[in-house]
């Protein structure tokens, strides 16, 4: 991701995938929920390449203990694609969410990955198969961890920043990086809606972000990247679309 000189935010080819497939495969179908018993035997599909547990190591695929939490292409001695790295700098950490995807369908969310497993279709191997890695994991994420919009949340916020009214033509301009995964009908489908959204919770919800306190990474980067006046101007251009 970059910033031209007009200040219009610009995804580069990686981390357009990985924001795209990331969404809309549809978030948190794991989270939360899966057999680790089960989910030991669906593990037999992936033990020819990838260990778990005490004497776990790498191999043609890396060792998959403490996955929750790692970034895509971060584990110190181990053998990854470009793509892979690449998806990591671009943001991508192993959460339930993000596995899910990726085991569902691993070139949809990488798309040059050398792992030639084709995926698991059923929602329910998938939750089990992340059930049993969750329980060789110390830091697990999730959706289950993640606040609602607007709720709950403790941010350190100077009022003149709430305050601020937003340019809506400007964040017209800005708004199609949103409406990447965004639905402009506000719709639900698979990410939240984000049309009509009150101004101050818009603003709350992508301090937060910038500020790390929500644990959404790809969210992390895309607010790190938006300046106060950004931000105001994509709060009072959603808050009016219908």
């Amino acid at each position: 991701m970059s910033i031209r000189e007009d200040g219009f935010l610009h995804l580069n080819r990686g981390t357009f995938f990985v924001l795209a497939a990331f969404f809309l495969t549809g978030m948190a179908q794991a989270s939360g929920t899966g057999d680790p018993a089960l989910g030991a035997a669906v593990f037999k599909k992936c033990q020819s390449c990838h260990q778990v547990g005490d004497q776990a190591k790498n191999r043609v695929g890396t060792q998959l203990n403490d996955i929750l939490g790692r970034t895509a292409g971060g584990l110190e001695g181990a053998k990854y694609s470009k793509s892979m790295i690449q998806a990591g700098q671009d943001g991508l950490v192993w959460s339930e969410d993000t596995l899910d995807s990726f085991l569902e369908s691993p070139k949809s969310l990488v798309a040059k990955t050398r792992m030639s497993f084709q995926g698991l279709k059923e929602p329910e191997d998938r939750a089990n198969l992340i059930a049993y890695l969750r329980s060789f994991s110390k830091g697990p994420i999730g959706a289950s961890n993640m606040q609602e919009t607007g709720q709950g949340i403790d941010i350190k916020l100077d009022p003149s920043v709430l305050a601020m009214v937003g340019d809506a033509e400007y964040g017209e301009y800005l708004s199609s990086e949103c409406l990447t995964c965004h639905q402009s009908s506000g719709s639900n489908d698979g990410i939240p809606g984000i049309t009509a959204w009150p101004t101050e919770d818009f603003v709350i919800a992508m301090h937060a972000y910038k500020q790390k306190i929500r644990s959404h990474p790809v969210m992390q980067m895309m607010a790190g990247r938006l300046s106060d006046e950004e931000i105001a101007a994509l709060a009072e251009y959603f808050s009016d679309l219908e």
